[in-house]
Formats: C-alpha cells, sequence, structure tokens
C-alpha cells in the first residue's frame, strides 16, 4: 500500500472536530438529553473527543459509549465474538450521536444503527463522521461532516489518532 498524501494533520483534525461539536450543539439547541456513542475503534476515539469537546463548552458531563458493530454487519460473517460495546447509560428517549472515523459505503453506519436500537428506541440518532468520502450503497447521509473527500473506489482514506497510532492524520493510500 502506496501514502499518496496526508488530507489532515492533527490541528486540522482538532478544528474539523470542535466545528462537528459546535455544529451538534447548535442544531440541538444545546446539549440536553444528548449523548455520543463512537463506532469501534478510531470513531470510539473520535466520539470522547467530541463528547469532551461538548462537555467544555456547555459545562456538563455529556455520556459517552462505544459500539462494537461487528455482530450487525451484513458483510462479514464472524464466529466466537467477544463483544466489546461500552454503553453505561440509557440511549432509550436519547438524541444519540454516532461517530464514525470515515463513511464509505453506508455499511458501518447502518450497522451501528441496529446495533443501538437492540439497546433502546432513541429519541432521534444523528451521524457525525471526520471524512466523507462518497460511494454509498445505501441511503445514509451524515448530519455533521469534518471534511469531505471525493476519492476513487481502490483508494483507502486512513484515519490515525494519538490514543492507538501515536499520532493524528488522515492519509490516503492506492491500494
Amino acid at each position: 500500500m502506496e501514502k499518496k498524501r496526508v488530507i489532515m494533520d492533527e490541528k486540522a483534525m482538532q478544528r474539523a472536530l470542535a466545528r462537528i461539536a459546535y455544529e451538534i450543539l447548535e442544531h440541538n439547541k444545546g446539549a440536553e438529553n444528548l449523548c455520543v456513542v463512537g463506532i469501534f475503534s478510531r470513531g470510539a476515539v473520535l466520539g470522547r473527543r467530541i463528547a469532551d469537546k461538548i462537555s467544555e463548552l456547555e459545562k456538563i458531563e455529556v455520556p459517552c459509549g462505544a459500539i462494537d458493530i461487528t455482530p450487525y454487519r451484513d458483510d462479514v460473517v464472524i464466529r466466537d465474538h467477544i463483544e466489546k460495546t461500552e454503553i453505561s447509560f440509557e440511549v432509550r428517549d436519547k438524541k444519540v450521536i454516532i461517530v464514525d472515523d470515515v463513511i464509505f459505503t453506508g455499511r458501518s453506519s447502518r450497522a451501528a444503527i441496529d446495533a443501538l436500537i437492540k439497546r433502546g428506541r432513541p429519541q432521534s440518532i444523528q451521524l457525525a463522521v471526520l471524512v466523507d468520502r462518497g460511494h454509498r450503497e445505501l441511503p445514509i447521509r451524515p448530519d455533521y461532516v469534518g471534511k469531505n473527500l471525493p476519492t476513487a473506489r481502490n483508494e483507502l482514506v486512513r484515519v490515525s489518532v494519538k490514543e492507538s497510532d501515536g499520532n493524528d492524520s488522515v492519509a490516503i493510500y492506492n491500494v
């Protein structure tokens, strides 16, 4: 796999996540009844950062969790999977913000919605993504986008986060 170019560095990612947090607050008229659920693994990290920013701005704790979509995927058969979901709060009647690093076909987002609804019926579900690269196979559109990045199908967009990769960046690769 050959790295083509870096699309976002650490500062650009911070700005995009802060902008997403502000947009979420504006759209929802504050943080009341709001919670954030990130998709494992990098979406969970980005979700925590967005929840922290909202908490900092609104001076209230915003519940944040992480959801494992593996058992809900329609494109992979998994055996002997150990569930990693970490949601310690009720989602029933909440405004849930699902966070993912990259949206591509929409299949991960659909799986996250299925996994979330199994836990209760939220008041609403909104989707925030750091990168929207297009090529949807399902009628799913994010509500909040850090960067729109038109790509070819043979390219890969990789989000790196300090917590697991040692640095914050978004890069595009030729496959």
